[in-house]
C-alpha cells in the first residue's frame, strides 16, 4: 500500500508539473491574464493554481469510486470557484465572509459568496459520497470545505499554502487506505508547485490553496471516524471564524 501512496503521489506532482508548463505555453487569453502583482510588488504567474488542481484529480485515479468521485468533486469545485474569484475578485477590496454577506443582502453577489456557497455546496456533496450516515456526511462535508478555506486562509506569503498543506497532510500519508491515496496527491501537487511559489516566480492563488484545501480535507475526512470528525470540524470553525475577524481588523486598518 506504501508503494501505491507513493506513486499516487509521483503521479500528482507529475501531473501538476505537466500542467504547469502546458499552461504556460498555451496562456489561454493572454498572458496578462495570469499575472499577478504579489505583496513585494514582483510579478508572478498564476499557472500553479490550476496546475495543482489538476495535479491531484489525476492522482486520485487508483482510488475507489466513493473516495475517488468525492475527492475530484470537491477539488475541482473548490479549483474552479477559487478561479472565478481569481478572476472576477481580482479588484474587489472586501475580505471576510461578513462583507460578502452584507453584499448579497443587498441583492450583489460577489465572487466571494460565489466561492462560500459553491465551495460548501460541493464540500457536503463530497462529504455525502464519503460517509453512510447523515451526521457523518455532514461533519464530513464541514470538514472539506473548512481544509479548502483554510489553506486559502493561510496563504499570505510565498509557499505558506504550500507548505501548510505538506505539514498538514504527512499523518494522513501514516494511515491506510483512500486516506493515505488522498493525501499522497495532495501532498504530490503541493510538492510540484511549492518551489516556483517559495520563489515567487508564481503564486497559487485562490484556485490551487481552494483545491489543495479540499484534497486535504477529503483525506481527513475519509481517514476518521465521527469523533475524529467533530474534533475537526469545531477546528476548523474556530479557525474561520478568527480569520474572520483578522480579516475585519485588516478591513479597518486598510479603511475598505
Amino acid at each position: 500500500m506504501k508503494s501505491v501512496n507513493v506513486r499516487t503521489g509521483f503521479l500528482s506532482a507529475a501531473a501538476a508539473h505537466a500542467a504547469a508548463a502546458a499552461l504556460r505555453h498555451l496562456a489561454p487569453g493572454g498572458s496578462a491574464r495570469w499575472e499577478r502583482v504579489n505583496f513585494a510588488g514582483g510579478t508572478v504567474e498564476l499557472y500553479a493554481g490550476p496546475a495543482a488542481c489538476l495535479g491531484v484529480v489525476a492522482g486520485v485515479v487508483a482510488l475507489p469510486p466513493g473516495p475517488r468521485a468525492a475527492a475530484t468533486l470537491a477539488v475541482l469545485a473548490g479549483g474552479a470557484c477559487g478561479a472565478y474569484d481569481d478572476m472576477a475578485g481580482r479588484d474587489d477590496p472586501r475580505r471576510g465572509f461578513r462583507a460578502h454577506l452584507r453584499a448579497l443582502r443587498r441583492g450583489e453577489v460577489t465572487s466571494g459568496a460565489v466561492k462560500l456557497f459553491g465551495i460548501s455546496a460541493a464540500g457536503l456533496a463530497a462529504g455525502a459520497l464519503l460517509k453512510e450516515r447523515p451526521v457523518d456526511k455532514v461533519l464530513a462535508g464541514v470538514v472539506i470545505a473548512g481544509s479548502a478555506h483554510l489553506v486559502n486562509l493561510v496563504d499570505v506569503r510565498p509557499g505558506r499554502a504550500g507548505t501548510a498543506v505538506l505539514a498538514l497532510a504527512a499523518p494522513g500519508l501514516l494511515r491506510k487506505g483512500p486516506a493515505a491515496g488522498l493525501a499522497a496527491a495532495a501532498t504530490g501537487a503541493a510538492v510540484a508547485v511549492l518551489p516556483a511559489d517559495i520563489g515567487r516566480r508564481a503564486m497559487i492563488g485562490d484556485t490551487g490553496a481552494h483545491a489543495l484545501g479540499a484534497a486535504l480535507g477529503a483525506a481527513v475526512a475519509a481517514g476518521n471516524g465521527r469523533a475524529g470528525l467533530a474534533a475537526h470540524a469545531a477546528a476548523l470553525v474556530a479557525a474561520a471564524v478568527f480569520g474572520e475577524k483578522v480579516s475585519a481588523v485588516a478591513a479597518r486598518g486598510t479603511g475598505s
